[in-house]
């Protein structure tokens, strides 16, 4: 397993195209999809299981993997300008219930 130290420093220079896996959430039974886990993609329908926006449903709008984030349609805040910015979410942190 490496250490924490080592674990780390893999994980900040994992390339973006590698990082693809990183961005994986669990699948709920009535997706459809046979898996426990799959990679989040622009399109899908999530549900947050965690966190201030809990039990909120839609669609994803974005998916950073650089920073390791999901931007959720619906889940926004306005930003000191007044416009509305989308809330980043990591994707453990929401359920796929439709693709």
């Amino acid at each position: 397993m490496g250490t924490r130290r080592t674990s780390r420093k893999k994980f900040f220079n994992t390339p973006v195209h590698k990082r693809k896996e990183l961005v994986r959430a669990p699948v709920a039974q009535e997706a459809g999809i046979d898996k426990k886990r799959d990679v989040v993609k622009t399109g899908d329908t999530v549900r947050v299981l965690r966190g201030d926006h809990k039990g909120k449903e839609g669609k994803v709008v974005k998916v950073d993997r650089k920073r390791v984030r999901i931007y959720i349609e619906g889940i926004q805040r306005k930003n000191s300008q007044g416009k509305d910015v989308y809330i980043p979410i990591h994707p453990s942190n929401v359920i796929i219930i439709k693709r």
